[in-house]
Formats: structure tokens, C-alpha cells, sequence
């Protein structure tokens, strides 16, 4: 602990960022709950401020809104002119960066701290702007409005009901020199609002109605309070640690009550509480761990977690702290939290304990420091108060045994030093008797090992020093020998009871954080909620040598065990252990044995809460019943459920939003396909229904030709609605994965023959370039659906090439792949579009009219991805499009031996 009136050194971390931060220029952000509030009115009249001074101040963009008052603050600033930029036809005006960096002003203003920029600036955001501002030194005044904050952004939406797009990181305002509040009341907010001042009229009613309810101003001028209230304090936290300031400064009250095991602490933590809540200020409850004094039985480990969770529902901050000295841990806590209050309870052991040990309060009161601290004074008995203590640091007194060791240890320690006498010298010998000094501490603790250097200071003067067998000596400067060797022991003896205390400290610590990690990297690769559940089951179960179960909730609205550990819990999961779980479950709290609630039961449950969402519940039952769980591994269980219930979470959020892709999948999906087959389905139809129409109407008016013309106008309509309904279907078939294939050995050439014949009348007046190498290898294929990618990709490059253009069909066989390529005369296809072609329903703009759902370059992907194979478009070379598939040529195809049977035919 430091000294009274030694400075305390400043923070280096701190001063270094204040080195670094000396380039950058100043951000100032003046903040506001809502538009309206008048934050750019603000800004500009502290920028006529600052202009008076003699600072060179430049308005890089402010939007007035057609105010007349902000209007006329900014005449007699100087203005940089907003760059315009085009997009999507129209013009926009955006801040000019690059010309504020070469008139390198002091002081910039640039309003609407979270505006999104117009795609093509440099920075996607504004505030990336003002950041490079800043980097080259220039001071900027900027305004935002509370929910534009990201971390507020799903509270502003519980709110206000409004998603707000446009958000900024916290870093900005956190890292901001500056924060200047604007504030107005709601009601004159709204005023404004009325008078046209913030929206034009049609806006600011429907404003009104949705966002600007008193309501919501008032929630959000909390939030922006509270936000400034925060970093107020951080700053002044800040300021205490760079300039090396103990404090407390009492700028805002803030509680501390010490906890420790004595069933008397709930009183301190009432106090406190009580203390708390008539400053209104916030409180924290403290338990310091020192080695040489912790919770020794389970009846006190048990009474220090009932008041930890004491303090925890009464509001308060649980803290933790582990120290050789409990009164400097604790101060040095309440200065750096900035504490102005302490509250400890009176100490009931006799006074001459407190000579013997020291007292806590008094070092706590001499190291206060301006601290008030509250002496709270126990209501029990005399009795009771000479079985407890207040403070609840010492540990009780071991038992027997261990003295009875070291009595032993130093006895053969005796024997071994007579034996050893005729070799050794006194001071050889002096020095054996350390070893039941720290034999005792490291096994037995301080009280052992104390008695164990004064039982061996008195058998080495009675056996060793002469005259022997006497406790007389004549020789003066062994009795200086004799205090220093007590000395020696008692504090090498001490020390090695710390070390042997923090060594347990650091394996527990060591054990859960490895029991944590350990579950959770078990719990990220589970996939599914069975194998979660039994995860967490299993490591519980082994973690507290005991059973395990986790209860959901059932299709029926019961709970229901889900995972076991052992897999067999029926033995002790009776009716009473159930309603126990279902308590838990309906009331989120702690409950079963070892609690204050229930504690009848043989398990202990607790709840699996995320969110505030109960999701189930863990329980838990010890081997040996008459045993307690230590408030560590309860702790430890607290951590474990949090854990499990967080990944319960994840997963239900991840089916969650797997069920909402598949619907936005599916209604896209159903979107697509109507707007894409709604005109192309009519359109056959309505050719088909006027032919037949006027083939009925006008029987015996039309002349051959014109009724061969009407039959013809119905086969095409007919044959692109089959073509349509087909593409339909063989996308389902893909989708579905019902897609068989029947492979066999296919020629190519036969292929692009079949095809050929069947796309002759579309192919009329087009001029085809067929190259065939005559050595092509077979390939083993589904014939038919490899019929189907040609007529698709034929079909396309007639769509999109001009009539009369020539289309080329090229095959070839090279590195164990045939590839087959379809090339026409269009107009191409861009660069970013050639992957989003197969994509279903996606279809190029172009020009001319062409029909056609976009599917089929999708089917012609899944086809050729069944085989095996890919496919791909690319630039012809002098212009139009070329679309390529490949095939592997894995198998060798069978010789062809003629058969038994043909040979049979030939002889006879």
C-alpha cells in the first residue's frame, strides 16, 4: 500500500497516449438526443466564437434544412464549395476532402457526423472523412444525434420502433476531446416540430406520429445524459491516472461494503445497501482472499457464498480481490474505482488479538484518505460473538494432529542429529532443525510450523549446546544463535505457508479456467443440440464427480430431460426433483440443495438463461450427499450454465435464421419465377389462343398458306411452352437432388447430330460452323441430358446474337476432358457478369426483346456439375460470347468383341 503522503506515480501508458495523441487534431462532437435540438446552430455559434479569436475556421459542409436562423450564422464563415458527383443520373453535392486538406484550416466544421457518402467518394462514411481530417491535424466540429450510435442502435430500436441505417462507432465519440450536450425539453422539441423548424410540414406530422413521441424524446435524452455522464466520469478517471492523483475525488458517491465468510457480513451488506440507496449512488461488495486466511471449512465457504449472493441481489457489484494484505487490497480498490464510502463491520475478537494480528479497521481507517468509513456493529450475542468474527479473515485454528507432527518431526529430527554428531558440527546440525519448520508449513500451515521452530530451538539447546541436558548456557552468544534461528523459522515458515497458499490459489484458478476452455472449444464444434446437451453433461458431471441433467422445454410445454450424465438419472429424478427444475425454469433462479430455496431436494438447479430467456435448466447432484459444494464450484457451475446456455442460444438463433433464409430463399424464389414466366407463359398462350380462335371463327375464310401460317404461330407457342414447363421441371429435379443419371458410352458427334436436327427450323438463315476432330474418345454420359445443355446453349446464343449471324460449335480432347464450346456474334457478355449467368432467373439486359425464364444456362450448370464436369462463359475474340462445358474422360471405353450370340448366327 502506498504511503500516506507519497504521490502516487502517474500512469506511463496514459502519458504516452497523450505524446502520440499531441498530432492529431481536436474532435469536438456536439451531441444531441434528436434533430431539432439544435446542434448545428450550436456548433456554428461556437465557431464565431473561435473565428473571434483569431482561429482560421471553415465550414466543410453544414445542412441548414432551410432554417433562416442557421442560415444566418453561417454568413461570415468561410465555405468550402461541395464537390458534385453523378450517380445513377443525378447529381449529388458531397463534402470536399481533398480541399479542406489543401487549405488546411485549424478548425473545420462538418455537420452530420454519421452521413453516408455517395458511392464513388473516397470514404464510404463521413466520419472517415473526419477521421483523416484529424490524422493531418486539422481540429473538426462535427454534431450527432444519440441513435446514431452503434451500440445504441437495437435500443433505439426497441425504442423508437425504427431501425436507424446510419451508425457510427463508439471509438469516435469515446476517442472525442469534446462532448458537448445540446438539450431542449420535449415539449418545446415538439413545438419546433410544429412550427416547421426541424421538417417541412407533411414530414414533421408523420414524424410526430412515429418518431418524435414525448415518449421516445424523453428515452433517448436519457440515453444521450447517461452516455455524457459516462464519459465525464471516464475522463476524470483518466485525468486522476495520467497526473498521478490518488483520490477519491468525490465527485460522485460510490459504496463499498467488505464482505467476508461471517454470517454477520449480511448485516455490513444490508448497511451498505441502505447507505447505497440514500446517495443514490452506485456500490460495490468486496471479499479479500489472503493466503494465510481463507474459508477453511465448507460451512464457511457455504456462509461466504450466500452473502456474495446476497450482495448480488441487492444490486451490487461483486468484486473479488486476492492479497497478502487485506486493508491494502481494499484500498487500493476504493481509490481506483474513486470510492467515498466504506463500510466494514466492527470487529467482536478480543483486544489482544488486535496486538497480535493487527486490526483491519484500523489500517483501514488510517489508509482512508478522505474515504468516509461506517463502522458497523454486529446485533449478536456475547456467545456469538465469541464464536464468529466480524471481519470473517481468520481461519479458524487446525486441529490436533498437526501439532502432533511437528512434536514428531523435530523428535526424529533430535535422534537424527545425535546420530550425526561425531561427523557434524553444531552449526550443521542447527540447520537440520529447519526441516520440520518447513516440512510443517508447507504441509500443515503457520501454527505447526511455529511450534515447531520453538520446540526445535529447545531441543537443540537441550541435547547440542553445552552444558547438554540443561537448558542453561553458558556460552552468550548462542542465546543471539537462538533468536536469530527462531526468526529464521518463523518467517521462512510463513512464506512457505503463502506459497503454498497462492500455489493452490493458482492451480484452482488454473483448473476451471481450463475446465472453461475445455468445454467451451467441446461446445464450438458442436453441430447439433443432442450433441451439445451431452457435452455440457458429460464435463459437469466429471468436473464436480457427480451426476448431470439439462431439462427443455417438450413439444408438450413440459420440461423433459434431455441429456444425462451418468445416462441413467431416473434414480434420483423423481416427481419432487421435477417440480424443483420446473421452479427454476418458470422463475430463472437458483434453487435445490445448498440454497436458500427448495433446498430439500438432493440436486442443485440452476437456470439456462440468454437474453433474458429462460432456455432450460442444469441440474446437478454430488456422489456423496452429505458433502457441499464450495462456493468455487458453484461458481464454476454458474460459468458452465452461462456458457451452455449461450451456445444453446446460438444454435436456435442459427436454425432461427436458417428457417428465415430458406422462406426469403423460397419467397424470392416464388417472386422470380412468377415475374419471370408470368409474361413469358402468356405470351404463347395468347399467340395460341388468337390462331385457334381465328382458325374457329374463320373456317373457310383463310387460304392454305394463311392457315398453315396459323398452325405454325400454334407449334411454336406450343413447343416454347414446352420448352418452359420442361426447364421447370428439370430445375425442380436439380434442386430436389432427384436427378439421376444413365450414363453409357456417348459419341459427341451423334450429340451435336440429334441436336441439330431437332433446333433445324430455329437454325434456318443461320450460317452453322461445325469442327469435329475425326479421333474424338468416347464419353460416358447421360445422352439425353447432355442433348438438353446443347439445345440450351444453342437456344441462348440464338436469343442473343443477330439474325443471319453465323454460330460455331467447336469440340475438342485435351488433359483427360473433352470440352465442347458454343460461340456467336453478339453483343457479349461484361466481365462481372459471366459467373451470375448460370444463377437462376438471371438474365442479361439487352436491347432486343428476349423471352425465356432464365433458367436454362442454370439447368446446363447443374447438368454438367453432375457429371463431373464444369462450365464456363468467356469473350469471343472480335466480339460475342462463348460458352464452353468439359466433361471428364476418367474411364476407357469397353473393346469391341463380338459377342457369342453374333458369332452363334454367323455359323449357322
Amino acid at each position: 500500500m502506498e504511503k500516506e503522503n507519497e504521490p502516487r506515480r502517474p500512469d506511463p501508458d496514459d502519458l504516452l497516449a497523450e505524446v502520440k495523441a499531441g498530432n492529431r487534431g481536436r474532435l469536438t462532437v456536439f451531441l444531441g438526443a434528436a434533430a431539432g435540438v439544435g446542434k448545428t446552430y450550436a456548433m456554428l455559434e461556437a465557431a464565431h466564437e473561435r473565428r473571434a479569436d483569431g482561429v482560421d475556421v471553415v465550414i466543410g459542409w453544414v445542412e441548414t434544412h432551410g432554417r433562416q436562423e442557421t442560415e444566418a450564422l453561417v454568413k461570415g464563415l468561410p465555405v468550402i464549395p461541395p464537390r458534385e458527383m453523378v450517380y445513377r443520373g443525378k447529381v449529388f453535392r458531397e463534402m470536399d476532402l481533398d480541399a479542406i486538406l489543401q487549405r488546411r484550416p485549424q478548425l473545420a466544421l462538418v455537420d452530420e457526423l454519421a452521413h453516408s457518402n455517395i458511392p464513388g467518394s473516397r470514404h464510404v462514411r463521413r466520419y472517415q472523412d473526419v477521421e483523416e481530417l484529424l490524422a493531418a491535424g486539422i481540429n473538426v466540429y462535427t454534431t450527432l444525434n444519440i441513435q446514431h450510435l452503434e451500440s445504441l442502435n437495437d435500443i433505439v430500436a426497441q425504442i423508437t420502433g425504427v431501425r436507424v441505417q446510419e451508425t457510427v462507432p463508439d471509438r469516435l465519440l469515446e476517442e472525442a476531446d469534446q462532448v458537448q450536450l445540446i438539450d431542449i425539453p420535449p415539449e418545446e422539441l415538439i413545438e419546433r416540430l410544429r412550427e416547421g423548424k426541424v421538417y417541412v410540414p407533411h414530414q414533421a406530422e408523420k414524424a410526430m406520429q412515429k418518431f418524435f413521441r414525448p415518449g421516445n424524446i424523453n428515452a433517448l435524452r436519457e440515453l444521450a445524459l447517461r452516455h455524457t455522464a459516462q464519459r465525464v466520469e471516464g475522463q476524470l478517471d483518466r485525468y486522476m491516472r495520467v497526473h498521478g492523483i490518488p483520490g477519491p475525488w468525490p465527485a460522485g458517491e460510490r459504496v463499498v461494503a467488505c464482505v467476508s465468510p461471517s454470517p454477520f457480513s449480511a448485516q455490513v451488506i444490508r448497511a451498505a445497501r441502505r447507505i447505497a440507496a440514500g446517495l443514490r449512488a452506485e456500490w460495490l461488495a468486496v471479499y479479500v482472499e489472503t493466503p494465510g486466511c481463507p474459508p477453511a471449512d465448507d460451512n464457511r465457504r457455504d456462509q461466504l457464498a450466500r452473502n456474495l449472493r446476497l450482495a448480488e441481489e441487492l444490486g451490487a457489484e461483486v468484486v473479488t480481490l486476492t492479497g497478502d494484505d487485506a486493508a491494502a487490497e481494499l484500498l487500493d480498490l476504493a481509490h481506483r474505482k474513486n470510492v467515498t464510502q466504506i463500510v466494514i463491520g466492527k470487529p467482536l475478537h478480543p483486544r489482544w488479538q488486535e496486538m497480535w494480528r493487527g486490526s483491519l479497521v484500523d489500517k483501514v481507517i488510517r489508509g482512508s484518505q478522505g474515504i468516509g468509513v461506517h463502522l458497523i456493529p454486529s446485533k449478536a450475542g456475547p456467545r456469538a460473538e465469541q464464536r464468529s468474527e466480524a471481519a470473517g479473515l481468520r481461519r479458524p485454528g487446525p486441529p490436533s494432529w498437526p501439532y502432533a507432527g511437528a512434536v514428531i518431526a523435530v523428535l526424529l529430527v533430535t535422534v537424527l542429529g545425535k546420530m550425526l554428531q561425531p561427523v557434524f558440527d553444531l552449526i550443521n546440525i542447527a540447520l537440520l532443525f529447519l526441516l520440520p519448520v518447513l516440512f510443517g508449513a508447507a504441509r500443515w500451515g503457520r501454527g505447526p510450523s511455529i511450534m515447531a521452530a520453538i520446540l526445535g530451538m529447545l531441543a537443540f539447546d537441550f541435547f547440542f549446546v553445552p552444558p547438554v541436558f540443561s537448558f542453561t548456557v553458558t556460552d552468550l552468544r548462542y542465546l543471539l544463535s537462538f533468536v536469530v534461528f527462531l526468526g529464521v523459522a518463523i518467517i521462512t515458515g510463513t512464506l512457505a505457508t503463502r506459497l503454498k497458499a497462492q500455489a493452490e490459489n493458482a492451480r484452482y484458478r488454473e483448473t476451471r479456467t481450463a475446465a472453461l476452455y475445455a468445454l467451451s472449444r467441446k461446445m464450438a464444434v458442436a453441430t447439433g443440440l443432442e450433441d451439445l446437451l451431452k457435452t455440457v453433461v458429460r464435463t459437469v458431471a466429471e468436473t464436480i464427480e457427480g451426476e448431470a441433467v439439462v431439462f427443455m422445454p417438450g413439444a408438450d410445454g413440459g420440461l423433459m430431460a434431455r441429456a444425462a450424465a451418468p445416462s441413467r438419472p431416473e434414480e434420483w429424478l423423481d416427481d419432487n426433483e421435477r417440480a424443483v427444475a420446473k421452479w427454476v425454469f418458470t422463475h430463472g433462479q437458483l434453487a435445490g440443495r445448498g440454497t436458500d430455496t427448495l433446498a430439500g431436494a438432493e440436486g442443485l438447479y440452476l437456470p439456462l438463461k440468454a437474453e433474458e430467456n429462460n432456455l432450460g435448466v442444469l441440474g446437478v447432484k454430488l456422489k456423496h450427499p452429505e458433502r457441499h459444494l464450495a462456493p468455487e464450484q458453484r461458481r464454476l457451475l454458474e460459468a458452465f450454465a452461462n456458457l451452455a446456455a449461450l451456445a444453446i442460444l446460438r444454435l436456435q438463433l442459427a436454425a432461427e435464421a436458417q428457417r428465415a433464409r430458406c422462406l426469403a430463399e423460397s419467397e424470392k424464389l416464388r417472386t422470380a419465377l412468377f415475374n419471370s414466366i408470368s409474361h413469358d407463359l402468356r405470351t404463347p398462350l395468347a399467340s395460341i389462343t388468337a390462331a385457334v380462335t381465328g382458325l374457329l371463327e374463320g373456317e373457310g375464310v383463310y387460304q392454305p398458306e394463311a392457315r398453315q401460317a396459323l398452325l405454325q404461330t400454334i407449334k411454336e407457342g406450343a413447343r416454347r411452352l414446352n420448352r418452359m414447363v420442361g426447364n421447370l421441371l428439370d430445375m425442380a429435379r436439380l434442386e430436389s437432388g432427384m436427378m439421376q443419371l444413365n450414363r453409357e458410352w456417348c459419341d459427341v458427334e451423334d450429340i451435336i447430330g440429334v441436336v441439330l436436327g431437332q433446333l433445324q427450323e430455329l437454325l434456318q438463315g443461320r450460317p452453322l460452323q461445325v469442327a469435329v476432330p475425326p479421333s474424338l474418345p468416347l464419353v460416358r454420359a447421360d445422352f439425353t441430358l447432355l442433348e438438353q445443355v446443347l439445345i440450351n446453349l444453342l437456344e441462348n446464343a440464338l436469343k442473343y446474337s443477330p439474325q443471319g449471324s453465323p454460330i460455331d460449335i467447336t469440340v475438342r480432347g485435351e488433359d483427360k476432358e473433352l470440352q465442347v464450346a458454343v460461340a456467336d456474334r453478339g453483343a457479349g457478355i461484361p466481365a462481372e457478369d459471366r459467373e451470375r449467368v448460370f444463377d437462376k432467373f438471371y438474365r442479361l439486359h439487352s436491347p432486343r426483346h428476349v423471352s425465356g425464364t432464365g433458367l436454362g444456362l442454370s439447368i446446363c450448370k447443374g447438368i454438367i456439375e453432375a457429371h463431373g464436369g464444369r462450365i464456363w462463359a468467356e469473350p469471343r475474340p472480335g466480339g460475342g460470347s462463348v460458352f464452353a462445358f468439359s466433361l471428364p474422360l476418367n474411364e476407357q471405353p469397353p473393346e469391341q468383341i463380338p459377342s457369342v450370340r453374333e458369332g452363334e448366327e454367323g455359323d449357322s
